[in-house]
């Protein structure tokens, strides 16, 4: 296992029985500004992401549209979820599908060690099913139908009518765990978080678990039971166990040691299968649980979570075409506060693009830029010790503080207050230049020095922004960077010593980071 240097990061595995929507990107903004930060910092960093392809939900879309179900998850893979990736710049080291051969296999593989410890056994089932959810229902998880399902239960969560289904399947023995899951919760209180999500966990394990049905005979779309290949397994036991076939489970026992255990970014609506079923998979094969599980919260659109089924789905694209990736990436992840829900609007997109990103971040830049460009013909002067003041060593101070303290946010996962960290010391750069009027002290040779470092320190300041800001603000901050000189790539800067960064003598001109926008208010 990970001698706890690296940092191994995932998102779910998203179904392609549609095309995603703003959603998914967050989750996938989300633990790729986690992941891009861990790689600044020096970690050892992976990060998963990639696509769910079995299942009775996939088979019926499939054959609605005319195809097979593989031919439907290629089209969907390659038209929608992988340019995904690059039109928010999501990073990942992996992209696994579950049709893909090093996961069916060590599926087969995992399923079989489980059979032959005595986890699985034969019985029969009769529940409400929920093919949206993949999952059968407790009654507590429906309610009455309205409209054209009057008379009908429906998911709470689809809104859809669920099936009643009796089928004879293969079950794991997941009731054997529920005092063991009880116990790593107690002794890992940060094991489930945010603590709402914990709490909605320990009480669902303290209510006692029920066995699992873990495989299907109604359908053939899914990885065969090894030892019954009239059976499917059943879509999450398999969707699951991607965080460990792709990390080498099963055929590179090295990769896996050094990258286990993870640390997966899930919605809070599936935490209960990443924090009950799955630490319950691993703890029956004798491997170690995640390193924690991280139940965020939704996006809602006019007050409904987000949903392509209920129509409030609004495509990434819509989003970058206008603002681009870079603005898409900081308003989910400053607005929100990461594990809370969250509510999406146009009119707060425009505002904060405007106030914080071109007005602060941007006008900043091609401030300090402009002045150095002006007053020392594009050279950055050194700072003269006998001219500093108070104010210098504040912003000195602040490049420090916001460093460490944006960094201790993000070991506890907290994307919004880590930015909001760093937005301090933009906020404070920016009320130092105007108090120092570094036009005003151009016009008097006297001041020279005292305009040097000025210029020093306001350049100084800027980089480590840049450093700070570029797992967030990837496309600026490279440009940024470039126009600053710094050394090497805005990436290679060790991120938690960011006010160590080194530039070059001079400053290169620099576009606008973030242009203006008309919006239509038609």
């Amino acid at each position: 296992m990970s001698d706890g240097s690296s940092f191994y990061i995932t998102t779910p595995i998203f179904y392609v029985n549609d095309v995603p929507h703003i959603g998914h990107a967050y989750t996938e903004v989300a633990a790729d500004v986690l992941a891009r930060w861990h790689r600044q910092a020096g970690d050892d960093t992976w990060f998963l992401t990639g696509t769910d392809e079995h299942g009775q939900k996939i088979l019926r879309t499939a054959t609605a549209n005319g195809m097979s179900p593989k031919e439907w998850a290629d089209k969907l893979v390659a038209e929608s979820w992988q340019p995904l990736l690059n039109t928010i710049d999501i990073s990942n080291d992996d992209f696994i599908r579950t049709t893909d051969e090093r996961h069916e296999v060590n599926v087969q593989l995992f399923l079989q060690r489980l059979y032959d410890a005595g986890y699985i056994y034969t019985g029969e089932y009769e529940g409400y099913y929920c093919v949206g959810c993949e999952e059968y229902k407790q009654l507590s998880d429906l309610e009455d139908g309205t409209g054209q399902y009057e008379g009908q239960l429906v998911c709470k969560i689809h809104s859809k009518p669920v099936e009643l289904l009796k089928e004879r399947n293969y079950f794991f023995r997941m009731s054997d765990f529920t005092q063991p899951l009880l116990d790593l919760y107690e002794s890992r209180p940060d094991f489930v978080q945010p603590e709402s999500v914990r709490n909605e966990i320990v009480q669902f394990v303290k209510r006692g678990l029920t066995d699992l049905s873990i495989s299907r005979q109604t359908f053939d779309w899914g990885i065969k039971v090894p030892w019954d290949e009239t059976h499917v397994v059943y879509v999450w036991f398999d969707a699951l166990l991607n965080y460990a076939t792709a990390a080498g489970y099963g055929y590179d026992q090295e990769k896996f040691d050094r990258l286990w255990p993870a640390t997966h970014i899930v919605g809070k609506d599936i935490a209960r299968f990443h924090a009950v079923i799955w630490p319950a998979m691993l703890m029956a094969a004798g491997l170690e649980v995640p390193k924690q599980v991280y139940g965020h919260g939704w996006l809602l659109v006019g007050g409904e979570k987000m949903s392509k089924s209920k129509l409030t789905g609004i495509a990434p694209e819509q989003i970058t075409d206008t603002f681009g990736s870079d603005a898409f990436r900081y308003y989910f992840m400053r607005a929100i506060n990461f594990g809370q829900d969250g509510s999406f609007s146009w009119e707060d997109l425009s505002a904060r693009y405007q106030a914080e990103l071109a007005n602060g971040f941007g006008n900043l830049a091609s401030r300090v830029i402009a002045m150095v460009t002006r007053y020392h013909g594009g050279t950055v002067p050194p700072a003269v010790e006998s001219a500093l003041t108070e104010a210098d060593l504040a912003i000195r101070a602040t490049e420090r503080r916001a460093t460490k303290a944006a960094d201790e946010a993000i070991e506890r996962l907290a994307v919004h207050e880590a930015i909001a960290r760093v937005w301090e010391l933009v906020d404070e750069l920016n009320g130092y230049i105007t108090l120092q009027e570094p036009w005003v002290l151009a016009k008097d040779p006297s001041k020279a020095d005292r305009l040097a470092t000025v210029l020093n320190t306001a350049v100084h300041g800027l980089g480590t922004l840049t450093v700070l800001l570029s797992p967030v603000l990837p496309e600026a901050t490279a440009k940024l960077w470039t126009a600053l000189t710094g050394t090497g790539t805005v990436q290679d800067q060790p991120i938690r010593a960011a006010w160590e960064w080194t530039g070059g003598a001079r400053v290169e001109p620099l576009e606008a980071l973030f242009p203006r926008i008309e919006v239509d208010a038609s």
